[in-house]
């Protein structure tokens, strides 16, 4: 009987191509083994299963994706958190209407990094990218970038409080910047701010009388959480920018 070997083995001897060249078809989710895709170049496969490539494969690298997620209150952004909102970038919960043309692969959740760090408590935008480009933008040019909350809070703003939440607090012995904050409705207010510092927000909020109860991260520069329901995710689109 003849022992099992690896796909991608396999199907370089089919195609009559380099092992490199089978490797890029499986990793680009482009091989069906009996139907069904497979993603693993080290899959085991026997003489019996048929092996066949989908439509306008191609032997390519895959291309470096960034993912848009809405992380719910109560899991982790880093990735090796107790309960990691990665987790949640499944095909299951992939935003039907996502029109980024991208087909959904293991390795899109391969060297994903962290940014923008959303706390434990805080919902909203989310980031994960393999993009070095989108990297750089929010992280050694993330100062230049708006981001837009909504903040919860309970209590009794004091006298001419929402003044000095837009300009007047000052914090470590010196004056915040300027800021848009305003009231959405009695419980409410949009906070719209460029590189907050963790605790800030909760620390602003404090120093005029109110408490936050909750928070969510509605925007990043140009890109929104809107359409995206607590769990959701989509690709950022090729032609979108924050």
């Amino acid at each position: 009987m003849t022992e099992p070997i690896r796909l991608a083995k396999q199907l370089a001897a089919q195609l009559g191509c380099s092992r490199r060249e089978a490797e890029e078809y499986i990793a680009g989710g482009w091989v069906e083994i009996d139907g069904v895709v497979c993603e693993d170049p080290a899959q085991r496969v026997t003489a019996k299963q048929t092996l066949r490539l989908r439509p306008n494969a191609t032997a390519e690298p895959v291309t470096p994706v960034t993912l848009i997620l809405h992380k719910p209150t109560g899991y982790d952004a880093n990735l090796d958190g107790p309960q990691p909102a990665l987790a949640l970038i499944t095909a299951q919960n992939r935003v039907a209407d996502d029109q980024s043309g991208f087909r959904f692969l293991k390795r899109h959740l391969s060297g994903q990094k962290v940014l923008c760090q959303l706390g434990y408590l805080c919902s909203g935008l989310q980031v994960y990218s393999q993009d070095y480009r989108v990297e750089r933008k929010l992280s050694k040019e993330l100062a230049h970038v708006e981001q837009e909350f909504f903040v919860d809070v309970s209590g009794d703003i004091v006298e001419h409080g929402l003044k000095r939440l837009n300009h007047g607090l000052i914090h470590d012995g010196q004056p915040l910047p300027p800021i848009k904050v305003s009231w959405q409705n009695d419980t409410r207010l949009r906070f719209a701010l460029k590189n907050p510092q963790p605790g800030q927000i909760e620390w602003m909020c404090q120093q005029v009388g109110l408490q936050v109860t909750a928070m969510k991260r509605q925007r990043i520069g140009r890109i929104s959480v809107a359409g995206l329901q607590p769990g959701q995710w989509r690709y950022l689109y090729p032609d979108e920018r924050f």
